[in-house]
């Protein structure tokens, strides 16, 4: 069974650790830099492309609020697919999670690694790589309020990063900025809003859907919280500003400041969307500042990657899924081993890419984490429509939070899913990502017979025990 949270007030995130991860946990390259390829594909309607994802993860985590509020748990959603469908859909979606973010991990770390090995050049890359993992193995070793406190800090720079870009940048779009014109126009005088048509637009879901990927997190924090409660409540119910301000508005901001078609193709920080509209405002040194940022934006991954990760796979554990050793946790309530499997697995993937660069085989791990961003809301879908239907009315009315108009936005959400995965199927490299997804999804299932004969012995190995006693 799920391992109970511990009480201890001391080693608990407090409220504005919960807050900060909740506001900036989402915020990251695929935001500063990556919204300029989506701007280039879609044009202006981009805005709809983020507004529709958004929406659609948002209907997700509401879902997930419903079942953490009514049942806190580390290990979050596989905890709540154990229940309302069964071992073998936590085991799958739990270790599909915990694979992605070990693929994530070593992105951000060799990111982050040649960030450094670029400003640093006394160490080369792949050492710059290794000290940030070290670095924040550590960071999530002493508690899980050092991971909060650091998460609090690195989040608050990507916040006031975008509140600047989003007050100067309006500034800038309406002509009250010095030097500046009026320029909202933007939006619809280079081709029109929607210059490559709004099917386009519809399509652009399947690139930025995945951009919101991490939101969970807040949830997974807010159950190791002083009030996970109210946690789990402040993150499920503030996403949607969250992503109207934070994605939608800076995306707005962009294509009403910069007309779509002159947007460079972001090969680097410099030819950011982000660096670009600070440039044209006047900010001294707006590369600069943005390597700096988006640096933050990397680091602020890595740690709270390494938590997701790591609470993930002790949730595994403790469910019979991986090894027992991986639930074993250190004075302060972590789990120290699962840390450190979960940060091995980015360390061989990081070295795989240095070595043998050219191998595929980190392209492929990479790649065949792509769908499970999907495959956890269709599980969150359904495991909440499952669980609503086990339910009492009066349990139903007693819920903190609720999911509205049941079933239908379920459905809703199991078809937007569905049509994603067609959208990504028509394209070369949707198509790679859908099936080496598969390919590790398929392993799993293999495997599942075997974790359930060892998991069914290691439980009558348990139950012998006191009576040998």
């Amino acid at each position: 069974m799920q391992r109970p949270l511990e009480t201890g007030p001391a080693k608990k995130l407090r409220s504005r650790h919960v807050t900060m991860i909740t506001l900036g946990g989402i915020i990251g390259a695929s935001l500063f830099v990556g919204s300029g390829n989506v701007i280039r594909s879609v044009g202006p309607a981009a805005v709809i492309s983020y507004l529709i994802g958004g929406l659609l993860v948002f209907l997700a985590m509401r879902m997930l609020g419903e079942m953490a509020a009514q049942r806190p748990a580390i290990g979050s959603f596989m905890e709540y697919a154990r229940v309302g469908l069964g071992d073998w859909a936590a085991y799958l979606v739990g270790w599909l999670y915990w694979y992605f973010w070990v693929g994530v991990l070593a992105y951000e770390a060799v990111l982050g690694g040649e960030t450094l090995g670029v400003w640093l050049p006394f160490l080369p890359s792949w050492a710059w790589t290794m000290v940030l993992i070290l670095i924040f193995i550590c960071v999530n070793a002493i508690s899980v309020r050092s991971f909060g406190e650091v998460e609090f800090w690195l989040a608050s720079i990507k916040v006031i990063a975008i509140v600047v870009f989003l007050g100067g940048g309006l500034l800038f779009a309406l002509g009250w900025w010095p030097n500046a014109s009026f320029s909202v126009d933007n939006l619809w005088s280079h081709g029109g809003f929607a210059p490559n048509g709004l099917g386009v637009a519809l399509t652009g879901v399947a690139l930025v859907i995945f951009s919101y990927f991490g939101t969970e997190i807040a949830v997974m924090a807010a159950a190791e919280s002083e009030d996970p409660a109210k946690g789990i409540r402040q993150a499920s119910s503030t996403i949607i500003w969250r992503i109207l301000l934070f994605f939608v508005g800076a995306v707005l901001v962009i294509t009403a400041v910069i007309p779509w078609d002159e947007l460079p193709e972001p090969v680097n920080v410099a030819m950011a969307p982000f660096t670009r509209v600070f440039a044209l405002m006047g900010l001294p040194g707006a590369d600069v500042v943005m390597q700096l940022v988006i640096f933050t934006a990397v680091i602020s991954v890595l740690n709270s990657g390494l938590y997701s990760a790591s609470r993930m796979f002790a949730a595994l554990a403790d469910e019979g899924f991986a090894p027992k050793i991986m639930t074993k946790r250190n004075g302060h309530g972590v789990p120290i081993w699962a840390l450190v499997a979960s940060s091995s697995g980015a360390i061989v993937a990081a070295i795989v890419n240095f070595l043998a660069p050219d191998s595929g085989i980190f392209e492929f791990i990479m790649n065949s984490a792509g769908l499970v961003a999907l495959f956890v809301y269709a599980f969150i879908s359904v495991t909440q429509m499952r669980l609503r239907m086990k339910m009492t009315p009066e349990e139903v009315a007693g819920l903190k939070i609720k999911m509205w108009l049941h079933p239908w936005l379920n459905i809703l959400l199991l078809v937007a899913i569905v049509a994603i995965l067609g959208v990504m199927l028509t394209s070369d490299s949707g198509r790679e990502q859908v099936f080496t997804s598969l390919i590790a999804t398929v392993a799993l299932v293999i495997a599942w017979p075997f974790v359930k004969r060892s998991r069914a012995k290691r439980k009558l190995v348990a139950a012998a025990e006191p009576a040998a006693l």
